[in-house]
């Protein structure tokens, strides 16, 4: 027993065990392990708000996205429906101060400011249709618009900023506008296939991805429209052969857009006759290649009945 009582016999707290229980030292003169690296807590890049429709636009400086979506923005508000921000989300207050330069500016023919560099301008926004039908339904738009500056940085193998991979990485239904103008697609084939090599090396299936080819500034050509489909099919396989490749295996969609007349007036580019008959064309598109209806979709038998006795 005093063997058994001589192991267990608690510390007393002199001198010798107070050296034994001091605590560990933080001198800042002791020597870091430099053989170590110490973990840092890392900011979350997780995307909220994921339950959307996101619309990322591509395209180098002065390409016409902004121009684009402006007007694209504008014709579903002022043709089609009601178009809001969402409630709830983080940029809604932002949302609505871009809504209204978009909306007072492109009356009064001045063109959208450029999208600031290194950062993702996102609208989160609710598109309510004016068709009366039920298959015609509400959605949620989130429309992501980047400088081209940032687009440029993928050449030769390069990578996106931090606030663009996030998107690009996240788990989350993604429409693709790309964009080159019809004065400079010549010098953006490579690019444009870059993005999409891009893109199937983050996962996303072009066979399958959602995605539109547009020439923008169509006006530049001397018209307002294309002749034929394939005056359009000629000048993308000329100016953009390896994207034409792409585009024709995959299936994936083309079109050409112009906002209307542009005059360079003291060095400022302004419109001085709006057309929004290629932003319609657009505009259809997404909803289409979001839902499966058509914007102007009649309904069914019986809607179509309804319809015609209330009207």
């Amino acid at each position: 027993m005093d063997n058994f009582n001589e192991k267990f016999k608690p510390l007393s707290f002199d001198q010798e065990a107070e050296e034994m229980l001091k605590p560990l030292s933080f001198d800042n003169d002791q020597q870091i392990q430099e053989d170590f690296v110490p973990i840092s807590r890392t900011i979350s890049n997780d995307i909220k708000n994921k339950e959307s429709n996101f619309v990322f636009f591509f395209g180098t400086a002065d390409s016409g996205k902004s121009v684009i979506l402006s007007s694209m923005l504008y014709y579903l508000k002022s043709h089609a429906g009601v178009l809001r921000p969402k409630l709830g989300t983080p940029n809604s207050k932002e949302a609505n101060v871009l809504l209204s330069d978009f909306f007072e500016n492109i009356r009064q023919g001045i063109l959208p400011n450029r999208t600031s560099r290194d950062k993702v301008t996102r609208l989160d926004l609710v598109f309510e249709p004016n068709n009366k039908s039920k298959k015609v339904v509400p959605i949620d738009l989130t429309f992501l618009e980047t400088s081209g500056e940032n687009h440029n940085e993928i050449r030769r193998g390069g990578s996106y900023h931090s606030s663009i991979e996030s998107f690009l990485n996240a788990n989350v239904p993604l429409t693709f506008i790309i964009v080159t103008s019809y004065d400079s697609a010549h010098r953006e084939d490579s690019l444009i296939n870059e993005f999409l090599d891009e893109l199937e090396r983050k996962g996303k299936n072009l066979k399958s991805v959602n995605a539109v080819l547009i020439i923008s500034k169509w006006d530049k050509s001397g018209r307002m429209d294309v002749e034929s489909a394939e005056e359009l099919e000629g000048f993308i396989s000329d100016r953009l052969p390896m994207t034409a490749q792409r585009i024709n295996t995959y299936g994936l969609s083309k079109s050409y857009y112009t906002i209307g007349s542009v005059q360079n007036s003291v060095g400022q580019e302004r419109v001085n006759l709006l057309n929004l008959s290629t932003a319609e064309v657009l505009s259809k598109w997404l909803y289409r290649s979001i839902t499966g209806y058509d914007l102007d979709y009649e309904g069914t038998f019986w809607e179509r009945l309804k319809f015609s006795f209330s009207n």
